[in-house]
């Protein structure tokens, strides 16, 4: 018995893997592409009798709209992205603004088609400049922790990081039962 479309895209929101195959040596940071995640869909479309688009449309002035579909040629899913062209960005010019906010429209319509989740993604973190937020349940976390053992203080941590009182007040809690 051949799978709905419904039931097709579960299995892909369930399966797919997309790394963070992409460097950014300013922010130091890893990060995935739409490309990123257009590799990785490929290996499902023919096995399932499938295609992916992604449109984009110009609304308003400065605003990009980008819709990715998935059709098995009878049904259709689809999922929207707005992203605004920051024409302030120094260094760049006018048709870099739009190719950027083009590649992030992408990138979030594809995450929402097939549930990739970007919370913890260094990528949509990034402050270009400021300090990252300490997540729980990460390597940095884990490394933090390390440091903390090894002698570290939360004020050191804090020269690196910005905490959240939650997360300062687990630290703090990390911290005496190592004294202890």
């Amino acid at each position: 018995m051949e799978r709905t479309l419904n039931e097709k895209l579960g299995i892909i929101q369930t399966e797919l893997k997309s790394k963070k195959s992409r460097y950014n040596s300013f922010g130091k940071y890893y990060f995935r592409s739409a490309e990123d995640i257009l590799e990785a869909i490929k290996p499902f479309l023919v096995p399932m009798n499938l295609s992916v688009r992604i449109r984009e449309e110009l609304i308003g002035d400065n605003t990009i709209k980008s819709t990715a579909v998935i059709t098995d040629g009878l049904s259709r899913y689809k999922a929207t992205a707005i992203v605004g062209v920051d024409m302030n960005q120094k260094g760049m010019q006018t048709p870099q603004k739009f190719g950027t906010a083009s590649s992030y429209g992408k990138k979030y319509a594809l995450g929402n088609l097939f549930l990739i989740d970007d919370t913890q993604d260094s990528d949509a973190l990034n402050t270009h400049g400021s300090k990252p937020t300490l997540l729980a349940k990460t390597p940095q976390y884990k490394k933090v922790v390390q440091g903390l053992e090894k002698g570290y203080s939360i004020d050191d941590v804090k020269k690196k990081y910005s905490l959240t009182k939650e997360m300062e007040l687990e630290l703090s809690k990390i911290t005496k039962s190592i004294k202890v």
